[in-house]
């Protein structure tokens, strides 16, 4: 009951970000008529100039639209997400979306008018956000049973058209599965993200398709390929989209967030200190070129490989770690502080001392802080 609540509470406050949503016709050559669709613009867009942003498209956008809007909200405000341009397709809830996502049963590929649908999005949709939006590179599709299916055709084509793909509750057509781990083993170009869910609501024709096709992906060995899947079982097919749509973003955007502790353990925790400070920077560079968001460096991620870069190998790697932060965060104090310590363990005070006053000049506003950092300029003048 609460994740219906929920649910609805999503879809019922639309009206929070109405202002943020234009409604667009786009005139398509492909389709030979008008559609519409919805753009959802974050409140920063307008603010940050400069800055790009990933795209969602949302198929059956009726009612997937909100739902996706409102959770990318709730997800930015927390760090735990990029803040995204989002798209939705109307598709008149019933007779439309047959038409534009129909797949031949004997082929599994798309029909002549899905065809045209399919062309639509892929050059005329993406087409018309490049030329009138600040978008970065990266990529999502989200569809729901029917149109769920029709998300993959923009994955096995040879040069796949998104990043990344939610699958709710998917109708997949007879030889997809086949389809998905061919291009899934072979992807190397870029790094690709696939959600998909399952549940007891679902009929048992279409948890058969899902459940076939959730164990080949399952075994696929792709470091490119990085796939979830989540049983939904006691959900409904309603209750299960406000479910899957959370779930599929935590995973897509995992990289954007700060590191958790099942990111340390078991991607960090034993690496050389050299191999640690590689990973954060390849993080952060990654996650300005994919998201368009320069986040500076987060101090808790910082933090989080404090240990490995001081207790491993005598701390020998103390000043490279800071002069990575000074690089890549300049205006923070923590690199020098690291670049201090690094002199200090070596006992070449005059220089930590330099370092440290250094950081402690970029600390304003913050007494508290100013006044704990000034202690390294207090012990290290001792001891000088």
């Amino acid at each position: 009951m609460k994740k219906i609540a929920f649910f609805l509470f999503l879809l019922l406050n639309s009206s929070i970000y109405s202002q943020q949503i234009i409604n667009h016709t786009i005139d398509s050559y492909e389709l030979d008529q008008k559609r519409d669709v919805r753009i959802y613009l974050p409140d920063s867009y307008e603010e940050d100039t400069e800055r790009q942003y990933p795209v969602t498209v949302v198929f059956d956008a009726e009612y997937l639209f909100d739902v996706y809007v409102g959770n990318s909200i709730l997800f930015a405000q927390k760090d735990k997400a990029p803040e995204q341009i989002i798209i939705g397709i109307n598709q008149n809830y019933n007779d439309m979306r047959y038409k534009d996502c129909a797949f031949d049963k004997n082929t599994s590929y798309p029909t002549g008018n899905s065809e045209s649908f399919y062309r639509f999005i892929r050059s005329e949709v993406l087409a018309y956000l490049e030329e009138n939006y600040r978008v970065s590179p990266f990529r999502t599709i989200v569809g729901n049973t029917l149109t769920a299916n029709f998300t993959n055709y923009f994955f096995i084509e040879d040069s796949p058209g998104f990043n990344a793909f939610i699958n709710i509750n998917p109708n997949y057509a007879p030889d997809m599965s086949s389809l998905l781990v061919s291009n899934a083993q072979n992807v190397s170009k870029n790094s690709y993200y696939y959600y998909l869910n399952g549940g007891d609501y679902i009929s048992e024709k279409r948890a058969k398709g899902i459940a076939d096709t959730h164990a080949q992906l399952d075994g696929i060995n792709n470091e490119k390929f990085n796939y979830k899947y989540d049983d939904l079982s006691g959900a409904t097919s309603i209750s299960s989209i406000g479910q899957a749509i959370p779930r599929a973003m935590a995973f897509i955007f995992d990289i954007y967030s700060s590191i958790s502790k099942e990111e340390f353990n078991n991607k960090i925790k034993d690496l050389s200190p050299p191999d640690a400070i590689a990973y954060l920077e390849n993080k952060y560079v990654d996650i300005e070129y994919l998201f368009g968001t320069n986040l500076g460096m987060r101090e808790r991620d910082i933090y989080a490989l404090e240990s490995i870069i001081i207790d491993k190998e005598n701390g020998d790697y103390l000043r490279d770690f800071g002069e990575m932060i000074a690089r890549l965060y300049p205006e923070s104090h923590l690199g020098d502080y690291y670049i201090g310590l690094s002199f200090e363990m070596k006992e070449k005070y005059k220089r930590a001392l330099e370092a440290y006053k250094e950081g402690y000049m970029k600390i304003t506003g913050d007494i508290d802080a100013a006044e704990k950092f000034y202690s390294n300029v207090e012990r290290v003048a001792r001891k000088i």
